[in-house]
């Protein structure tokens, strides 16, 4: 059998071909395996409305990295909010694959929204934006504007934001929120612009099957938000103005 292979690929120049089918000749398996120039194969996992428009939930495909996955996989358009895990853990769309890892394609979080709004925050409509008969609790935090901080008093603030990145981060804490705690779904809403004394600067509303995952998911979506997303804050006091940094 190897010395008719030999006799078809050799003439061809595909001796490269002909190696790769030595070993597995021997081993009595199928002689064209996967060739070493082609792509790495890793399992896609798809969940809730992306599961359904691909009509599986589980299948193998070829991909160098993160960002080649979407397009091996033949669905159309890329969905806006998608996130990425690998093994478990949330990628970045340049992170390299390796045979044999976990890709799982997560779908914007069900029910909520994050938005960064100019006008004013209406915290009745953000509540009813995670309404879902499986909760059993809803949990939530209005951030205001007051008049006194570190001892000035305060006219008014001022925020200013890296849209096109805060928003998705906002998407991606509702996820890894929404993983983490087994959350029914997750808005966020922040004020942009000047805001008055008084007014909401941020509304975060959480509903969970359970009261203490949303009360921690609450919590740990604020002290987050302060610490991680793009979002400067300017008080302007009697006297002068200070921008205070990142969340605050």
């Amino acid at each position: 059998m190897l010395d008719s292979l030999f006799n078809q690929l050799a003439p061809a120049g595909r001796l490269d071909l002909l190696l790769g089918c030595v070993r597995p000749a021997f081993a009595g398996l199928t002689c064209f395996e996967r060739r070493q120039d082609q792509g790495v194969l890793v399992t896609v996992r798809v969940f809730a409305g992306l599961r359904e428009r691909a009509g599986w939930a589980r299948r193998e495909v070829e991909a160098a990295t993160v960002a080649e996955v979407w397009p091996a996989l033949g669905l159309g358009d890329e969905p806006e909010g998608l996130l990425y895990a690998v093994n478990r853990e949330y990628a970045d769309r340049d992170r390299a694959l390796h045979d044999g890892d976990e890709v799982a394609l997560i779908p914007p979080v069900s029910g909520g929204s994050f938005l960064l709004v100019a006008a004013p925050l209406d915290v009745a409509a953000i509540m009813r934006e995670v309404e879902d008969p499986e909760a059993g609790a809803v949990a939530s935090f209005v951030g205001t504007v007051r008049r006194s901080s570190r001892g000035r008093d305060v006219l008014h603030l001022e925020y200013e934001a890296f849209e096109e990145m805060a928003e998705p981060m906002l998407a991606k804490l509702g996820a890894e929120l929404s993983t983490r705690h087994g959350l029914c779904a997750v808005a966020i809403h922040h004020r942009l612009g000047r805001v008055e004394i008084g007014e909401a600067s941020v509304v975060i509303a959480i509903s969970a099957p359970h009261r203490s995952a949303a009360l921690d998911a609450c919590r740990e979506a604020i002290e987050t938000l302060k610490t991680t997303i793009p979002l400067w804050k300017k008080e302007v006091y009697v006297g002068g103005d200070e921008w205070i940094g990142q969340g605050s």
